[in-house]
């Protein structure tokens, strides 16, 4: 196994973060690691000298562009492993003219992500929240004998919308449960969903049938505004939509008239713009609960994006290829 020398390219705040020393070790062992700091600027005089001989660049959130002019400095540039998810914003055309080869850990931070959802699902099939807030305002506990039939866990229809790498890890982690998993994704045929153990549906249906919803479709041209006021408002009276993907994909004017009225529950943990204005009706409306797009990775699980980054770097100066790469020609399906 040869040793190729390596580089981080990201913020510093990432850098901190996302490496810890035990990290910083690891990817040592596996490579030739340029002296830190990160390069966060990649025309300084200090990178242009890194980039001289770099062969990997580890990139995260705050890398700048791999443009031309970055790939002239780095003639020997081979690969790049990103520890985090998208590429889009710093992987450029240059890049693939060149057939530098790239790696993500998308499916790393997809973890979080579906845990988050999937301990959404569970709360909100029991309602535990709103009862939560109740319980704190009247100090006495309902008849648990006359819940209604909508409440509980026990052969609910949860929708997946798109078999996203976290549309796909939600399904996976939803099996041990009494569920009803449907899936719309047009790219999904009918043997896939049967081994992925959910029933294919259309867009529609999937909105009409749906106790609990949960949007994964990544944000693209063709996707903007794909959830609108029709499907929203076919959503049924105590249904639950989770969005983790991109606010831009809802049509959000919609979904807040539809949430204040108390049409269906919403948890928005991305919303447009990402953080609503102070007066926005969403922020104190009961059926609305918004958190600070925090499902991805966070804390602790920075250590997994680290730990598959180091991985990647020691698959490839091995010769294997990536477990996890980045492919052209799948970039228009990515978020």
């Amino acid at each position: 196994m040869t040793v190729p020398r390596a580089a981080l390219a990201m913020s510093a705040h990432t850098s901190a973060a996302v490496f810890t020393p035990r990290s910083l070790d690891a990817l040592r062992r596996v490579s030739d690691l340029a002296p830190l700091p990160a390069l966060d600027d990649l025309t300084s005089a200090r990178a242009k000298e890194v980039l001289a001989d770099v062969e990997v660049l580890v990139t995260g959130w705050g890398c700048p562009p791999l443009d031309a002019a970055v790939l002239a400095a780095a003639p020997r540039l081979r690969a790049v492993v990103h520890a985090a998810g998208s590429v889009r914003g710093h992987v450029t055309e240059a890049c693939w003219e060149r057939g530098v080869e790239v790696s993500s850990a998308a499916a790393a931070n997809a973890l979080p992500v579906a845990e988050y959802t999937v301990a959404m699902i569970l709360l909100h099939g029991k309602n535990v929240l709103e009862r939560a807030r109740d319980f704190r305002r009247d100090r006495t506990r309902d008849n648990w004998l006359v819940t209604t039939q909508d409440l509980g866990n026990y052969r609910r229809t949860v929708g997946i919308l798109s078999a996203s790498m976290v549309g796909r890890r939600v399904i996976e982690l939803l099996r041990p449960y009494d569920l009803e998993v449907l899936l719309h994704d047009p790219f999904v045929d009918a043997e896939e969903a049967a081994s992925l153990g959910v029933t294919p549906v259309s867009l529609p249906e999937l909105f009409e049938r749906s106790d609990l919803l949960s949007v994964h479709t990544p944000l693209l041209p063709e996707t903007r505004g794909l959830v609108d006021r029709a499907l929203l408002s076919a959503l049924r009276p105590g249904t639950t939509l989770i969005n983790t993907a991109r606010g831009a994909v809802l049509d959000q004017d919609a979904l807040t008239e539809l949430v204040v009225a108390g049409r269906f529950r919403a948890v928005l943990d991305v919303t447009v713009p990402e953080v609503l204005p102070a007066g926005h009706p969403l922020w104190d409306c009961p059926h609305a609960l918004i958190t600070p797009h925090l499902a991805g990775s966070q804390g602790n699980e920075w250590e997994r994006l680290a730990d598959t980054a180091v991985a990647e770097v020691s698959r490839w100066a091995a010769g294997d290829g990536f477990a996890h790469p980045v492919r052209r020609e799948r970039l228009a399906f990515l978020a």
